[in-house]
């Protein structure tokens, strides 16, 4: 697995990978991120799994580049275009696009982690953001929705019971699709979080956010700027 598979695409010309070896941008698939989304989290885990070379464009969310909104009018990230032209614009689908080009560390070998994935779609993400952005929505109340989010964790707890990770004897799809968001969840209150009695769930999470894996999606990368 490469060092970082990441390529800084600050020139929109060539760039350079950490040993070096100059790299066209033209050759790699390009991936348009924003750091602290947890959907482009769980696309960037992927990827630094797989391996797989890629032209990072970090953007900011106020202000999409053009070339962005040309490849995926949705305005949303990750999106990631391939050398191509094929262009994936959800989390999953890329996720999935990397791993099965080269999935060395078995994250597609585990249980079945599709409908745990969906769940956290379904029956978490939107009380998480009526709880972490409840001026969003009205009548959201924050309260209320800290609690519906919560039964959703309280049963992630009961999952990770047998193996510590959601789907197999190690980390895989499941947990790595999924971590970003309960991430995302604990920060709203952090000693609130840490205070409940699911002590499984606090386990897995300080062990990703504390790993060199995470610290590797997390580095920080320029605003990447249209000059071409």
């Amino acid at each position: 697995m490469s060092a970082n598979p990441a390529i800084n695409d600050a020139s929109c010309r060539t760039a350079c990978d950490q040993d070096g070896k100059g790299v066209s941008v033209s050759d790699a698939p390009i991936l348009y991120s924003f750091r602290r989304c947890p959907y482009a989290m769980r696309a960037r885990l992927a990827i630094v799994s797989s391996g797989i070379a890629v032209a990072h464009r970090e953007v900011l969310l106020r202000d999409k580049p053009k070339a962005m909104l040309d490849a995926s009018p949705k305005g949303t990230v990750p999106v990631i275009v391939l050398p191509d032209g094929v262009v994936i614009e959800e989390s999953l689908d890329i996720m999935l696009w990397a791993l099965g080009r080269n999935d060395p560390e078995g994250w597609l070998g585990g249980g079945d982690a599709l409908p745990l994935i969906a769940a956290c779609q379904q029956d978490f993400k939107p009380h998480l953001d009526r709880y972490k952005y409840a001026q969003r929505y009205d009548g959201a109340d924050p309260v209320t929705a800290r609690a519906a989010a919560s039964a959703y964790v309280r049963l992630l707890d009961g999952m990770l019971a047998e193996t510590g990770f959601l789907a197999g004897r190690d980390a895989g799809l499941a947990d790595y699709a999924i971590l970003p968001f309960v991430r995302q969840f604990a920060h709203v209150d952090r000693d609130w979080f840490y205070a409940q009695d699911w002590p499984r769930v606090s386990r897995w999470l300080t062990d990703f956010v504390d790993s060199a894996r995470f610290a590797q999606v997390m580095v920080k990368h320029p605003v990447w700027r249209e000059v071409c």
